[in-house]
């Protein structure tokens, strides 16, 4: 008898997520992938190298600390160069979150003078997600509790790799219930996924759970946030756009050390999804080195603010 071998895509539907990736084309190579992103920086990248955006960039940053060494203490001080930069730096936005462990949920909260700053915490074990669903709920639970307004999950990637898209997304699916009104972004730690495929189907199965974000990285693998990724990522979110009209925010995170970087992420945004996601509310920079370099740009002086 002949061995028996289907690829995926050719074996039956029997389940509601492969009924919704059915509506996608996720027939997509690494190589296409690379060529249309050189070619789209090639083509647009200059254009959007201005002191305009750069503002904008400055105010889409979440600025994030999530070292083993933080402290009440660390994250305070932190917290208050938010505060003073509101006043140092009246002209300028300011940065459009800070991004914490949920242990120091409530000393920012508190501190917090800015009122538009939004206090995001990266919960439900984050980097790795491997914790029981019950210890992801009340670390969520307890976080918002504490004053997260946002909350940056990890999608299990063990569980995607394994098939298991059901596991995956319920999980996230209940996590969304904790948060409740609170936004939710979910991270696809797209380096540790195959292909760019892979990045594109994960994306769908985030914002179909209930992701009102999907982020690149955690920064805590290589590589991290890609242009690549980034602009499958980019047209996952559209294409799940003009499906089901509901509109989800995009943040890169992880290895972004460049104002370059930043302006190519701001042009993958712009081309893939256009200018209905070029607010703080939909498009984020997870960084903190690139605060003080935008900064710099923009007043025309190394400043070292944050």
């Amino acid at each position: 008898m002949p061995e028996l071998s289907l690829k995926r895509e050719e074996m039956p539907m029997h389940s509601k997520y492969d009924q919704a990736l059915a509506k996608y084309n996720l027939n997509i190579h690494d190589d296409d992938v690379r060529a249309a992103v050189k070619k789209l920086i090639d083509k647009h990248l200059q254009e959007n190298n201005t002191a305009a955006v750069k503002e904008f960039l400055m105010g889409s940053v979440e600025l994030t600390t999530l070292k083993t060494t933080d402290s009440e203490e660390s994250v305070l001080k932190f917290t208050e160069r938010v505060n003073d930069f509101a006043t140092a730096y009246p002209a300028l936005p300011h940065v459009a979150t800070i991004c914490i462990y949920p242990c120091f949920a409530q000393i920012v909260s508190q501190s917090l003078e800015v009122d538009s700053v939004e206090v995001a915490c990266v919960s439900g074990s984050f980097p790795s997600s491997q914790a029981l669903l019950e210890v992801k709920v009340a670390e969520t639970a307890l976080a918002v509790h504490d004053g997260a307004t946002e909350i940056d999950i990890v999608m299990s990637v063990g569980k995607y790799l394994s098939g298991d898209y059901e596991t995956l997304t319920d999980e996230i699916s209940e996590l969304k219930a904790v948060c409740g009104e609170h936004k939710m972004k979910v991270i696809l730690e797209t380096g540790l996924l195959p292909s760019y495929a892979d990045v594109k189907r994960a994306s769908l199965l985030a914002m179909y759970a209930g992701a009102d974000y999907i982020k690149t990285s955690t920064g805590k693998e290589k590589p991290a946030a890609t242009p690549e990724a980034a602009y499958v990522m980019c047209q996952a979110i559209k294409e799940y756009y003009d499906e089901t009209g509901i509109q989800v925010g995009f943040k890169p995170a992880g290895g972004l050390n460049t104002v370059e970087d930043a302006l190519t992420y701001y042009t993958i945004v712009k081309e893939v999804l256009g200018e209905k996601w070029l607010t703080n509310q939909w498009f984020r920079l997870g960084t903190s080195r690139l605060a003080n370099l935008l900064l710099s740009e923009v007043t025309g002086k190394e400043t070292k603010f944050f």
